[in-house]
């Protein structure tokens, strides 16, 4: 079916792939423009929202890294449900892809991109339809088309980042957004639409209340978390088996190939926090049709159902008010992580297989072990399958965990933030060290 469908994903614009090695420097630049860029669509404001608007996803808006009430209210959502729906089907071997292939793999890009406008469309619809994003009577069908356009433009700046950037634009924005809520907690001197007459930012409002005889030190709990998360998803991305390595083609040449603990980075929190926000707007969609199989949404919120107990607690509180809640909603999240955790393995060619093979053509071997694909193999089904289950629980407990704290920036959106600087940071390392080293490219396989 996807092959039939490929003269339409033809027809598709996409950013030209380079044709050489981006330099580090032009790699910044990109990165830098599409950063610029980003920021801007955040401030575009959506025409003919009705001004009682509220954020029904707030908790959420880390992880989604769009602004809401802009054109890029959707954020990453469109994209990341497209991905996870893809890699169901493939996992699921429903869809039939070797993504070894250049074929298979330029169909499901293709599918990926399609799917995510298709997406865009449909949640700007129900949103707008459900009234969870509001629109003046009249200008309903002007905000579709608004949130629909931003949902597929920042496909293109995903896109441009991960061919001619660092990393990739999914992670930038988040980043970025994340950043962003971490600053304006911390330093906001706007008044607070809560408490009249008192800055909104935890250190201004410190100092406020400090100067009127009434300090507050309970205010840098939220602060004091984000510090602790930042902490321990550094010291766990620190954690690594190392297999070591000689190169075959140099005489004397000895490496390691490092297994992190967490293997596949953050990618599982994103994933599974878009499957929960998918089920939050369903639970709104039927709600609405008079069939609310997925819970009660009132006011922005839901407050019975299925989409209640999968709703992020955000509140240390909520585990003596309503632990039953908090517990459901842990096993549920922690499960999804560790499921995704081993689909993306599977998808993204970082599986003992794929990884032997890579190992195997660039000429590597173990010392004193022979050297064979099926050795490598054996070797790597031994760790690779243990931290991606063990590595995928940790974060999903340590997202939910942050998030329970009330962290500055959400907790998920810090652990999300740190995880995606310390691979930025690991990529530009490796890119400067190949810069100033050109036969280490060789030997890197690039």
């Amino acid at each position: 079916m996807l092959e039939k469908l490929q003269p339409i994903f033809s027809l598709l614009p996409q950013v030209k792939s380079p044709t050489y090695r981006v330099p580090f420097k032009e790699k910044i630049k990109w990165t830098g423009i599409i950063l610029v860029l980003y920021f801007v669509l955040a401030h575009i404001v959506l025409y003919g929202l009705s001004p009682a608007a509220i954020d029904q996803f707030a908790h959420l808006r880390a992880v989604l890294a769009g602004e809401f009430g802009s054109i890029i209210h959707l954020g990453i959502g469109p994209i990341v449900t497209a991905s996870i729906i893809l890699q169901l089907l493939v996992g699921g071997k429903i869809i039939k892809l070797d993504l070894s292939r250049h074929e298979d793999k330029a169909i499901f890009q293709g599918a990926q991109k399609f799917l995510t406008i298709v997406f865009a469309l449909f949640q700007a619809i129900a949103l707008v339809l459900t009234g969870a994003l509001p629109a003046i009577p009249g200008y309903e069908l002007i905000l579709i088309t608004q949130l629909t356009i931003g949902g597929t433009l920042l496909i293109f700046l995903d896109e441009v980042v991960s061919k001619w950037g660092f990393e990739s634009g999914i992670g930038l924005f988040i980043l970025a957004s994340v950043a962003q809520g971490i600053i304006v907690g911390a330093f906001n001197f706007l008044e607070s639409p809560v408490t009249p007459g008192v800055p909104a930012g935890i250190i201004p409002r410190f100092i406020y209340l400090l100067t009127a005889g009434t300090p507050d030190f309970t205010l840098f709990i939220p602060l004091l978390a984000t510090i602790i998360v930042f902490l321990v998803v550094v010291y766990a991305e620190s954690m690594r088996v190392e297999i070591p390595l000689s190169y075959g083609r140099v005489k004397g040449a000895r490496g390691k190939y490092p297994l992190k603990f967490i293997y596949t980075s953050v990618m599982p929190v994103i994933l599974t926090h878009t499957l929960l926000l998918n089920v939050q707007l369903f639970a709104t969609l039927f709600q609405n049709f008079g069939f609310p199989i997925l819970g009660t949404i009132s006011e922005g919120r839901a407050i019975s159902g299925i989409a209640y107990y999968l709703t992020t607690p955000t509140s240390l509180g909520m585990v003596l008010t309503d632990p039953v809640k908090v517990l459901i909603y842990a096993v549920v999240f922690i499960t999804a992580n560790v499921l995704f955790a081993w689909l993306w393995v599977e998808m993204s060619g970082i599986g003992p297989k794929q990884v032997s093979k890579q190992l195997h053509q660039m000429g590597m071997h173990i010392p004193g072990q022979r050297s064979s694909r099926g050795h490598f193999e054996r070797i790597l089904k031994r760790y690779i399958p243990a931290i991606t289950i063990l590595g995928g629980a940790f974060v999903g407990l340590l997202a939910f965990g942050a998030d329970l704290t009330g962290a500055l920036g959400g907790g998920t959106g810090v652990l999300l933030a740190v995880g995606i600087v310390y691979k930025l940071y690991e990529e530009i390392a490796k890119e400067q060290m190949m810069d100033m080293h050109p036969m280490l490219r060789k030997f890197l396989g690039d």
